[in-house]
Protein backbone atom coordinates (compact mmCIF):
# COMPACT_ATOMS: atom_id res chain seq x y z
CA UNK A 1 0.00 0.00 0.00
CA UNK A 2 1.28 3.50 -0.85
CA UNK A 3 1.53 6.26 1.72
CA UNK A 4 2.20 9.98 2.00
CA UNK A 5 2.93 12.12 5.03
CA UNK A 6 -0.09 14.00 6.36
CA UNK A 7 2.07 17.13 6.19
CA UNK A 8 2.03 16.82 2.41
CA UNK A 9 -1.73 16.72 1.89
CA UNK A 10 -1.70 20.22 0.38
CA UNK A 11 0.85 19.01 -2.14
CA UNK A 12 -1.33 16.02 -2.96
CA UNK A 13 -4.47 18.13 -3.37
CA UNK A 14 -2.61 20.59 -5.57
CA UNK A 15 -1.40 17.78 -7.83
CA UNK A 16 -4.92 16.36 -8.15
CA UNK A 17 -6.48 19.75 -8.89
CA UNK A 18 -3.99 20.42 -11.69
CA UNK A 19 -5.56 17.54 -13.65
CA UNK A 20 -9.14 17.38 -12.40
CA UNK A 21 -11.54 19.46 -10.34
CA UNK A 22 -11.19 18.37 -6.73
CA UNK A 23 -13.79 18.47 -3.96
CA UNK A 24 -13.00 17.74 -0.32
CA UNK A 25 -14.96 17.93 2.96
CA UNK A 26 -13.99 21.26 4.52
CA UNK A 27 -15.26 23.07 7.60
CA UNK A 28 -17.72 25.94 7.30
CA UNK A 29 -17.71 28.98 9.57
CA UNK A 30 -20.16 27.22 11.92
CA UNK A 31 -17.82 24.25 12.33
CA UNK A 32 -19.91 21.83 10.27
CA UNK A 33 -18.37 20.20 7.21
CA UNK A 34 -19.50 20.27 3.59
CA UNK A 35 -17.93 19.27 0.31
CA UNK A 36 -16.25 22.26 -1.30
CA UNK A 37 -14.16 22.82 -4.40
CA UNK A 38 -10.55 22.70 -3.24
CA UNK A 39 -8.40 25.80 -3.42
CA UNK A 40 -4.94 26.50 -2.10
CA UNK A 41 -4.88 26.50 1.69
CA UNK A 42 -8.15 24.63 2.18
CA UNK A 43 -7.85 21.94 4.86
CA UNK A 44 -9.47 18.53 5.02
CA UNK A 45 -12.16 18.51 7.71
CA UNK A 46 -11.71 16.30 10.74
CA UNK A 47 -15.48 15.95 11.15
CA UNK A 48 -16.79 12.44 10.70
CA UNK A 49 -19.40 13.36 8.12
CA UNK A 50 -20.54 16.26 6.01
CA UNK A 51 -23.94 17.83 6.73
CA UNK A 52 -25.18 16.73 3.32
CA UNK A 53 -23.92 13.64 1.62
CA UNK A 54 -21.80 13.32 -1.52
CA UNK A 55 -24.97 12.32 -3.39
CA UNK A 56 -25.21 15.89 -4.71
CA UNK A 57 -22.33 15.29 -7.11
CA UNK A 58 -24.27 12.69 -9.08
CA UNK A 59 -27.88 13.51 -8.25
CA UNK A 60 -27.94 17.28 -7.56
CA UNK A 61 -30.73 18.91 -5.60
CA UNK A 62 -31.75 21.00 -8.61
CA UNK A 63 -30.80 20.52 -12.25
CA UNK A 64 -31.92 21.98 -15.56
CA UNK A 65 -32.82 18.97 -17.72
CA UNK A 66 -33.80 20.52 -21.03
CA UNK A 67 -35.06 23.75 -22.61
CA UNK A 68 -37.85 24.17 -25.15
CA UNK A 69 -38.12 27.13 -27.50
CA UNK A 70 -41.55 27.69 -29.00
CA UNK A 71 -42.07 29.34 -32.37
CA UNK A 72 -45.66 29.06 -33.54
CA UNK A 73 -46.35 25.36 -33.83
CA UNK A 74 -42.67 24.48 -33.90
CA UNK A 75 -40.84 23.31 -30.79
CA UNK A 76 -37.04 23.39 -30.61
CA UNK A 77 -35.61 21.02 -28.01
CA UNK A 78 -32.29 22.18 -26.55
CA UNK A 79 -30.06 19.72 -24.72
CA UNK A 80 -28.27 22.04 -22.29
CA UNK A 81 -26.09 19.48 -20.50
CA UNK A 82 -22.54 20.69 -20.04
CA UNK A 83 -21.14 18.38 -17.33
CA UNK A 84 -18.21 16.93 -19.24
CA UNK A 85 -15.27 17.62 -16.94
CA UNK A 86 -13.63 14.93 -14.89
CA UNK A 87 -13.70 15.48 -11.15
CA UNK A 88 -12.57 13.82 -7.92
CA UNK A 89 -14.60 13.64 -4.71
CA UNK A 90 -12.07 13.02 -1.97
CA UNK A 91 -12.78 11.94 1.59
CA UNK A 92 -16.11 10.17 1.09
CA UNK A 93 -17.04 7.96 4.05
CA UNK A 94 -17.94 4.29 3.70
CA UNK A 95 -21.66 4.93 4.27
CA UNK A 96 -21.86 7.50 1.47
CA UNK A 97 -19.81 5.26 -0.81
CA UNK A 98 -22.33 2.45 -0.34
CA UNK A 99 -25.14 4.89 -1.13
CA UNK A 100 -23.80 5.17 -4.69
CA UNK A 101 -24.34 1.44 -5.13
CA UNK A 102 -27.97 1.93 -4.10
CA UNK A 103 -28.45 4.94 -6.36
CA UNK A 104 -26.84 3.08 -9.26
CA UNK A 105 -29.54 0.42 -9.00
CA UNK A 106 -32.15 3.13 -9.42
CA UNK A 107 -30.64 5.45 -12.01
CA UNK A 108 -28.54 3.01 -14.07
CA UNK A 109 -31.28 0.40 -14.49
CA UNK A 110 -33.32 0.49 -17.69
CA UNK A 111 -34.29 3.09 -18.68
CA UNK A 112 -30.90 4.58 -17.76
CA UNK A 113 -30.89 8.13 -16.39
CA UNK A 114 -28.24 9.63 -18.69
CA UNK A 115 -27.79 12.72 -16.49
CA UNK A 116 -26.78 10.59 -13.52
CA UNK A 117 -24.81 8.21 -15.75
CA UNK A 118 -22.78 11.06 -17.23
CA UNK A 119 -21.73 12.33 -13.80
CA UNK A 120 -20.86 8.83 -12.60
CA UNK A 121 -18.65 8.34 -15.66
CA UNK A 122 -16.75 11.59 -15.06
CA UNK A 123 -16.49 11.36 -11.27
CA UNK A 124 -13.85 9.49 -9.27
CA UNK A 125 -14.78 8.63 -5.69
CA UNK A 126 -11.89 8.48 -3.23
CA UNK A 127 -13.08 7.26 0.15
CA UNK A 128 -11.67 7.77 3.63
CA UNK A 129 -11.79 5.07 6.30
CA UNK A 130 -13.33 6.08 9.62
CA UNK A 131 -11.23 6.22 12.76
CA UNK A 132 -13.64 7.99 15.14
CA UNK A 133 -17.17 6.69 14.51
CA UNK A 134 -20.00 8.57 16.17
CA UNK A 135 -22.72 7.41 18.55
CA UNK A 136 -25.22 7.98 15.73
CA UNK A 137 -23.42 5.58 13.37
CA UNK A 138 -24.98 2.22 12.53
CA UNK A 139 -23.58 1.39 9.07
CA UNK A 140 -22.41 -2.04 10.27
CA UNK A 141 -26.08 -3.09 10.58
CA UNK A 142 -26.18 -2.97 6.77
CA UNK A 143 -22.97 -4.89 6.22
CA UNK A 144 -20.71 -1.85 5.75
CA UNK A 145 -17.18 -1.87 7.16
CA UNK A 146 -16.16 1.76 7.80
CA UNK A 147 -12.53 0.68 8.22
CA UNK A 148 -12.48 -0.72 4.66
CA UNK A 149 -14.59 1.63 2.52
CA UNK A 150 -15.62 1.04 -1.06
CA UNK A 151 -15.16 3.63 -3.81
CA UNK A 152 -12.80 3.81 -6.78
CA UNK A 153 -9.86 4.27 -4.42
CA UNK A 154 -9.72 4.12 -0.63
CA UNK A 155 -7.63 6.09 1.85
CA UNK A 156 -6.66 5.21 5.41
CA UNK A 157 -4.77 7.25 7.97
CA UNK A 158 -2.84 6.93 11.21
CA UNK A 159 -1.31 9.80 13.14
CA UNK A 160 1.47 10.37 10.57
CA UNK A 161 0.54 9.02 7.16
CA UNK A 162 -2.26 8.79 4.62
CA UNK A 163 -2.38 5.43 2.85
CA UNK A 164 -4.12 4.75 -0.44
CA UNK A 165 -5.12 1.75 -2.54
CA UNK A 166 -7.15 1.30 -5.71
CA UNK A 167 -10.41 -0.67 -5.67
CA UNK A 168 -11.06 -0.76 -9.43
CA UNK A 169 -9.68 0.35 -12.80
CA UNK A 170 -10.76 3.96 -12.34
CA UNK A 171 -9.06 3.93 -8.96
CA UNK A 172 -5.92 2.46 -10.49
CA UNK A 173 -5.79 5.34 -12.97
CA UNK A 174 -6.24 7.86 -10.18
CA UNK A 175 -3.58 6.36 -7.92
CA UNK A 176 -1.19 6.13 -10.85
CA UNK A 177 -1.69 9.83 -11.61
CA UNK A 178 -0.39 10.85 -8.15
CA UNK A 179 1.87 7.91 -7.34
CA UNK A 180 5.03 10.02 -7.68
CA UNK A 181 4.07 11.73 -4.41
CA UNK A 182 3.73 8.46 -2.52
CA UNK A 183 6.10 5.84 -1.18
CA UNK A 184 5.68 2.21 -0.25
CA UNK A 185 4.59 2.00 3.35
CA UNK A 186 4.50 -0.45 6.23
CA UNK A 187 0.86 -0.79 7.35
CA UNK A 188 1.56 -2.22 10.81
CA UNK A 189 0.56 1.03 12.55
CA UNK A 190 -2.47 1.31 10.28
CA UNK A 191 -3.58 -2.18 11.27
CA UNK A 192 -3.54 -1.04 14.90
CA UNK A 193 -5.69 1.98 14.07
CA UNK A 194 -8.24 -0.16 12.24
CA UNK A 195 -8.38 -2.64 15.13
CA UNK A 196 -9.03 0.18 17.60
CA UNK A 197 -11.76 1.58 15.35
CA UNK A 198 -13.50 -1.80 15.30
CA UNK A 199 -13.35 -1.89 19.10
CA UNK A 200 -15.13 1.47 19.16
CA UNK A 201 -17.73 0.22 16.68
CA UNK A 202 -18.52 -2.74 18.92
CA UNK A 203 -19.17 -0.40 21.86
CA UNK A 204 -21.43 2.09 20.08
CA UNK A 205 -25.04 2.41 21.32
CA UNK A 206 -26.39 1.06 18.02
CA UNK A 207 -23.85 -1.75 17.59
CA UNK A 208 -26.50 -4.41 18.14
CA UNK A 209 -29.06 -3.03 15.68
CA UNK A 210 -30.39 -5.86 13.53
CA UNK A 211 -32.17 -6.01 10.16
CA UNK A 212 -33.43 -9.56 10.75
CA UNK A 213 -37.03 -8.39 11.20
CA UNK A 214 -37.07 -6.58 7.85
CA UNK A 215 -36.81 -7.35 4.16
CA UNK A 216 -38.97 -8.05 1.14
CA UNK A 217 -40.72 -11.01 2.70
CA UNK A 218 -42.02 -8.96 5.65
CA UNK A 219 -44.40 -6.71 3.71
CA UNK A 220 -47.77 -7.82 5.02
CA UNK A 221 -46.89 -8.07 8.70
CA UNK A 222 -45.03 -4.74 8.77
CA UNK A 223 -47.44 -2.74 6.60
CA UNK A 224 -50.35 -3.69 8.81
CA UNK A 225 -48.58 -3.06 12.12
CA UNK A 226 -50.59 -1.03 14.64
CA UNK A 227 -47.36 0.70 15.75
CA UNK A 228 -47.26 3.10 12.78
CA UNK A 229 -49.87 5.37 14.37
CA UNK A 230 -47.82 6.03 17.48
CA UNK A 231 -44.52 6.27 15.59
CA UNK A 232 -45.85 8.83 13.10
CA UNK A 233 -47.80 10.90 15.63
CA UNK A 234 -45.00 13.40 16.29
CA UNK A 235 -43.75 13.66 12.69
CA UNK A 236 -44.21 17.19 11.31
CA UNK A 237 -43.54 16.20 7.69
CA UNK A 238 -40.67 18.67 7.26
CA UNK A 239 -38.68 16.38 4.96
CA UNK A 240 -35.36 17.06 6.70
CA UNK A 241 -34.63 13.33 6.89
CA UNK A 242 -35.03 12.92 3.14
CA UNK A 243 -32.86 15.89 2.25
CA UNK A 244 -29.88 14.79 4.37
CA UNK A 245 -30.28 11.13 3.40
CA UNK A 246 -27.63 9.83 0.97
CA UNK A 247 -29.97 7.23 -0.55
CA UNK A 248 -33.26 9.09 -1.04
CA UNK A 249 -33.91 9.44 -4.75
CA UNK A 250 -37.39 10.94 -5.11
CA UNK A 251 -37.74 13.98 -7.35
CA UNK A 252 -40.26 16.22 -9.04
CA UNK A 253 -40.08 17.74 -12.54
CA UNK A 254 -41.53 21.14 -13.34
CA UNK A 255 -41.55 23.44 -16.35
CA UNK A 256 -41.01 27.20 -16.06
CA UNK A 257 -41.93 29.74 -18.72
CA UNK A 258 -39.30 32.49 -18.87
CA UNK A 259 -41.19 34.38 -21.56
CA UNK A 260 -38.63 33.35 -24.15
CA UNK A 261 -38.47 29.60 -23.60
CA UNK A 262 -39.60 26.77 -21.35
CA UNK A 263 -37.02 25.45 -18.88
CA UNK A 264 -37.55 22.00 -17.39
CA UNK A 265 -36.04 21.37 -13.95
CA UNK A 266 -35.66 18.30 -11.78
CA UNK A 267 -35.67 18.96 -8.03
CA UNK A 268 -35.47 16.71 -5.01
CA UNK A 269 -38.83 15.85 -3.50
CA UNK A 270 -39.89 14.05 -0.35
CA UNK A 271 -42.38 11.28 0.29
CA UNK A 272 -43.06 13.05 3.60
CA UNK A 273 -44.79 15.97 1.84
CA UNK A 274 -48.56 16.14 1.49
CA UNK A 275 -48.35 17.00 -2.23
CA UNK A 276 -45.84 14.27 -3.11
CA UNK A 277 -47.00 12.26 -6.18
CA UNK A 278 -50.17 14.34 -6.24
CA UNK A 279 -52.27 13.47 -9.28
CA UNK A 280 -55.43 14.83 -10.86
CA UNK A 281 -57.65 13.01 -8.36
CA UNK A 282 -55.46 13.97 -5.36
CA UNK A 283 -52.75 12.38 -3.27
CA UNK A 284 -52.71 8.57 -2.88
CA UNK A 285 -51.42 8.94 0.70
CA UNK A 286 -53.70 11.38 2.50
CA UNK A 287 -52.43 11.12 6.08
CA UNK A 288 -49.08 11.71 7.73
CA UNK A 289 -49.23 8.14 8.99
CA UNK A 290 -49.37 6.83 5.41
CA UNK A 291 -46.55 9.10 4.28
CA UNK A 292 -44.40 8.25 7.29
CA UNK A 293 -44.97 4.53 6.74
CA UNK A 294 -44.11 4.85 3.05
CA UNK A 295 -40.65 6.27 3.78
CA UNK A 296 -39.58 3.52 6.13
CA UNK A 297 -41.30 0.68 4.30
CA UNK A 298 -39.39 1.71 1.19
CA UNK A 299 -36.05 1.66 3.00
CA UNK A 300 -36.64 -1.58 4.87
CA UNK A 301 -39.06 -3.62 2.74
CA UNK A 302 -39.82 -2.37 -0.77
CA UNK A 303 -36.25 -1.65 -1.84
CA UNK A 304 -34.75 -4.95 -0.62
CA UNK A 305 -37.71 -6.78 -2.19
CA UNK A 306 -36.65 -5.48 -5.60
CA UNK A 307 -32.87 -5.39 -5.15
CA UNK A 308 -31.74 -8.81 -3.97
CA UNK A 309 -32.15 -8.04 -0.30
CA UNK A 310 -30.14 -4.80 -0.23
CA UNK A 311 -31.67 -2.24 2.11
CA UNK A 312 -32.22 1.38 1.18
CA UNK A 313 -30.33 2.72 4.21
CA UNK A 314 -26.58 2.94 4.86
CA UNK A 315 -26.62 3.86 8.55
CA UNK A 316 -24.89 7.22 8.18
CA UNK A 317 -26.81 8.63 11.16
CA UNK A 318 -27.66 11.99 9.58
CA UNK A 319 -31.39 11.58 10.19
CA UNK A 320 -30.68 10.82 13.86
CA UNK A 321 -28.81 14.07 14.35
CA UNK A 322 -30.97 16.34 12.17
CA UNK A 323 -34.59 15.36 12.80
CA UNK A 324 -36.20 18.22 14.80
CA UNK A 325 -38.45 15.85 16.74
CA UNK A 326 -35.88 13.04 17.15
CA UNK A 327 -37.76 10.46 15.10
CA UNK A 328 -35.64 8.27 12.84
CA UNK A 329 -35.21 4.92 11.16
CA UNK A 330 -33.51 3.39 14.21
CA UNK A 331 -36.51 4.08 16.44
CA UNK A 332 -38.77 2.60 13.75
CA UNK A 333 -36.63 -0.53 13.48
CA UNK A 334 -36.52 -1.04 17.23
CA UNK A 335 -40.26 -0.55 17.56
CA UNK A 336 -41.10 -2.99 14.76
CA UNK A 337 -38.48 -5.66 15.33
CA UNK A 338 -39.65 -9.09 16.37
CA UNK A 339 -38.58 -9.70 19.97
Amino acid sequence: MLRISLDKLDELFSAISEKQTLYIPADRSDGAAEFQKWCDGMKLSKNLNTVRSAKDFFFPQTENLVDFKLSGKNIEIKDIRSEAEDFVVFGVRACDARSFTILDKVFLSDPVDTYYQNRRMHGTVVTMACTRPSETCFCTAFGIDPTAPEGDAACFSDDKFLYIKANNDKGEAFVSSVSSLFEDGDTAKLDEVQAKTKEILNKLPLAGLSTDSFGGDKLNELFGSDKWAELSESCIGCGTCTFVCPTCQCYDIKDFNTGREIKRFRCWDSCMYSDFTKMAHGNPRLTQLERFRQRFMHKLVYFPANNDGEFGCVGCGRCLSKCPISMNIVKVMKALEVK
